[in-house]
C-alpha cells in the first residue's frame, strides 16, 4: 500500500466494535465456541472463495475509493493472498500463540503498503458483509459476533505490532542491485545492498517490489545466512506469466533500485534442539534451506548436528544449486546431499521428492524443514507424519502450503491423545 494516501474515516458499524476492542487472540472471549462458529461459517463460503475475494475488494474500493491506490493495478495475486491469510487465521483461531505471531508478522509487513489504523475498520466492515452475503441463511447473529470478536482481536494485534515496529525499523528498505548473474536454468542470482542494516534470521523470507510493477510484491528467501554487510542474494526463476519474476530476471541490472519488505516466517533453526536435521527442497525452495545449512555450519562443533538434504526437480537441468551443496558436503562431513528428479531417468534416484524420501529414514527423531512448491510440501509432510514425525518438529512456510495446517492439526491432536 502506498504512503501518502489519506485513510478513510472509520465506518460506524465496526467503529463501535473496534472501540470496545476485546483482548488480543487467546483471551477468554474468543474461545472454543467462537472458533467452531468461525470454522463452520467458512466451510459454507469456501466453495465460493474466488467470488468472495472479488466481491470483498469491489465493495471496499466502492465505499473507500482512496484505498484503491494502495493496491496493485492487477489484483489476481492480491486476492489469492487475502484468501491465504483468511484461511491461515481461521486455522489458528484457537491457537493463541501462533495466531498472535502470524498476525504480528502481518501487521509489520503491512506497513510497507502505507496501511493506517483507520483502514482496519473499513476492511472489517467489508469483510463481514461479504461473509454474510455468501453464507446466506447460515449467517446468524452468533456467527456475526464470533467474526467481529475475532477480527477485532486480529486487527488490534496487527496495529500494535506495526506501531512497535515503527519505533525502530523502516516500513520498507531501498536496496540497490550490486550483482545480477543469469544461469542457464532460467534462474537469476540477484544480489542487493539495502540502504540500512537489514536484520533477519536464516530461513526467513521477505517481499520484493520492482520499479516496473509498482505495488506488486513477491516473496523470496535470501539464499544464505545473514552477512555482516547486510547484502542479500536471491535465486529467482522467471515464472511463465509472472510479471514480477520476469522483470527481475530479464530486465534488472546492476545499479537498479528495488524495495524490500520486512523479514517474515518462523522456519528457523531451534538453538535449544539437538535433533539432527532433515531438509527437503524443491526448485528454488533450496534458497532458505541453504541459508539454514549455512547457519548450522556457523554454530560451531559444540552445537553440531547431522543434516540430510534432499534436493528435487522435474529434470536434471532444473536441479539448480546442487553442485554448490555437493561441494559444501565435501567440506562438512555432517552434511549428506541426495538428489532426485521426477520426469527423467538419470543415474541416481528417480521419482518425486516424497517418493524418494520414503525410501530413507527413519526420520521420527529429526527436525524437518520443507521448502518448495505447495504440492511437494504437502506430500512430503504427509509421508513424514505417517512415518511418525511429530508435527511439532515439522517446519515449513505456511504461505506456501496453507492447506497443510489442517493435517498438522489432526496429527498434533492425535499425538496429544496418545500421550494421555
Amino acid at each position: 500500500m502506498a504512503p501518502g494516501v489519506r485513510a478513510p474515516e472509520p465506518p460506524p458499524p465496526l467503529g463501535a466494535v473496534h472501540a470496545a476492542m476485546p483482548p488480543p487472540p487467546g483471551a477468554a472471549s474468543s474461545g472454543e465456541q467462537d472458533a467452531a462458529l468461525i470454522r463452520a461459517s467458512l466451510a459454507v463460503v469456501e466453495p465460493q472463495v474466488e467470488e468472495v475475494a472479488v466481491y470483498f475488494y469491489a465493495i471496499l474500493f466502492a465505499r473507500y475509493p482512496a484505498v484503491r491506490e494502495l493496491f496493485p493495478a492487477n489484483m489476481d495475486v492480491q486476492r489469492d493472498r487475502l484468501l491465504r491469510a483468511l484461511l491461515r487465521i481461521v486455522e489458528l483461531v484457537d491457537d493463541p500463540e501462533s495466531l498472535t505471531r502470524f498476525c504480528s508478522h502481518l501487521g509489520r509487513d503491512h506497513r510497507k503498503f502505507g496501511t493506517q489504523n483507520a483502514h482496519y475498520p473499513a476492511v472489517g466492515e467489508c469483510l463481514l458483509e461479504t461473509l454474510s452475503r455468501f453464507a446466506g441463511p447460515a449467517w446468524t447473529p452468533e456467527i456475526a459476533g464470533a467474526w467481529e470478536r475475532a477480527y477485532g482481536a486480529v486487527a488490534d494485534t496487527m496495529m500494535r505490532a506495526a506501531e512497535q515496529d515503527a519505533q525502530h525499523s523502516p516500513a520498507a528498505w531501498n536496496a540497490q542491485v550490486i550483482g545480477h548473474v543469469r544461469h542457464q536454468s532460467g534462474i537469476a542470482e540477484i544480489t542487493v545492498q539495502p540502504d540500512q542494516p537489514y536484520p533477519y534470521t536464516a530461513g526467513q523470507y521477505l517481499s520484493l517490489e520492482s520499479p516496473w510493477w509498482p505495488r506488486e510484491w513477491r516473496h523470496y528467501s535470501p539464499a544464505h545466512a545473514p552477512r555482516a554487510d547486510s547484502a542479500l542474494t536471491f535465486h529467482i526463476r522467471a515464472v511463465r506469466g509472472g510479471r514480477v519474476s520476469q522483470a527481475l530476471v530479464d530486465h534488472t541490472a546492476v545499479g537498479d533500485w528495488l524495495r524490500i519488505g520486512p523479514p517474515q516466517g518462523d522456519m528457523a533453526i531451534d538453538p535449544a534442539s539437538r535433533d539432527d536435521l532433515l531438509c527437503v527442497a524443491g526448485g528454488t525452495g533450496l534458497a532458505p534451506i541453504r541459508a539454514l545449512i549455512e547457519e548450522v555450519a556457523r554454530q560451531g562443533i559444540s552445537h553440531r548436528r547431522s543434516v540430510d538434504l534432499f534436493v528435487g526437480a522435474r529434470t536434471a537441468e532444473e536441479l539448480y544449486g546442487l553442485d554448490d551443496m555437493l561441494r559444501m558436503s565435501q567440506r562438512h562431513p555432517w552434511l549428506t546431499v541426495r538428489a532426485a528428479v521426477s520426469e527423467q531417468n538419470i543415474v541416481g534416484r528417480t521419482g518425486s521428492l516424497p517418493q524418494v524420501l520414503a525410501e530413507f529414514g527413519p526420520w521420527d527423531r529429526h527436525e524437518a524443514y520443507l521448502s518448495g512448491p505447495q504440492q511437494m510440501i504437502s506430500a512430503a509432510a504427509d509421508v513424514l507424519l505417517r512415518r511418525g514425525l511429530s508435527p511439532r518438529k515439522l517446519h515449513y512456510d505456511p504461505w506456501g502450503a496453507p492447506a497443510l495446517a489442517s493435517s498438522m492439526r489432526r496429527a498434533l491432536a492425535q499425538e496429544e491423545d496418545d500421550q494421555l
